[in-house]
């Protein structure tokens, strides 16, 4: 893509998350997108909300299950970045209208007490750097069309990294956790939709363990100079299928003695 292609491309999103309306599919629009040209797509969209005003409050982690990269054909996570206007206080009530169409994820967020960076860094160090873990979950939107209408083409990987990996919220739980006081791949949650259980799912879900995640992202973000901050929200990826969040739901995930956390959708 050239570098007014992806302007273009980034505006186009900035839109469709201004007006609540999808726009089509980028895939379509750019065949020849790559991954590096999704995630300088996703760059320039943040760049046009950090320009509005908004600040940068930490990283997620896409695509970490063994499932969903089958269901995309790919082989490695991905990567967004979370903005101060996504963080939502544990039991919100989430108005209408403030998503396109809402899904849920439960997943372990990582709370960093130091930097990290660099392609040296190890599994030590990011036990090291981490403040605390506690129970969360992810709200993913979609800027973008989830099918072509008049194709049928699916979304693929180039789409979701541009839209800031399908990233629009998160809520934390009131739990704080040492790094050491469970092993992340034990920890699992029981997600209930308005008091059913819809998906179940442990830690180990995550690339075999949720702190491999920290590690890949960090290794990833060396590629461009960038790295974890103290104090940065890292989700480390959803170890469930995404639930969808239609007005009028409640979420609760309950993720045993690691804690809990809810979201209500008006």
């Amino acid at each position: 893509m050239t570098p007014d292609q992806i302007v273009e491309a980034a505006a186009r999103l900035f839109e469709a998350e201004k007006t609540g309306t999808q726009c089509g599919l980028l895939s379509l629009t750019y065949p020849g997108m790559t991954l590096d040209d999704a995630y300088a797509v996703q760059s320039a969209l943040i760049a046009s909300k950090r320009a509005a005003g908004l600040g940068v409050i930490g990283w997620k982690i896409g695509l970490t299950s063994r499932a969903m990269q089958q269901a995309l054909d790919i082989t490695t996570p991905d990567s967004g970045v979370l903005l101060e206007d996504m963080l939502f206080a544990n039991d919100a009530a989430i108005p209408a209208g403030r998503f396109i169409q809402p899904r849920v994820e439960a997943e372990i967020a990582f709370i960093m007490k130091t930097g990290l960076a660099g392609t040296n860094v190890t599994r030590d160090d990011v036990l090291a750097a981490t403040a605390y873990v506690a129970p969360s979950l992810e709200i993913l939107d979609t800027r973008i069309l989830r099918a072509d209408p008049e194709t049928g083409k699916a979304r693929i990987i180039t789409d979701t990294i541009s839209d800031n990996a399908a990233n629009a919220g998160i809520v934390l739980g009131r739990e704080r956790n040492a790094i050491d006081a469970f092993d992340l791949r034990w920890v699992g949650a029981i997600v209930k939709r308005d008091g059913v259980v819809e998906e179940t799912g442990l830690g180990a879900g995550v690339l075999n363990d949720p702190v491999t995640g920290i590690l890949w992202l960090v290794h990833r973000l060396a590629r461009y100079g960038d790295g974890l901050a103290a104090g940065d929200i890292v989700l480390s990826g959803s170890f469930i299928r995404p639930i969808e969040a239609p007005s009028g739901s409640v979420f609760e995930a309950d993720f045993g003695d690691f804690g809990s956390v809810s979201v209500s959708f008006t």
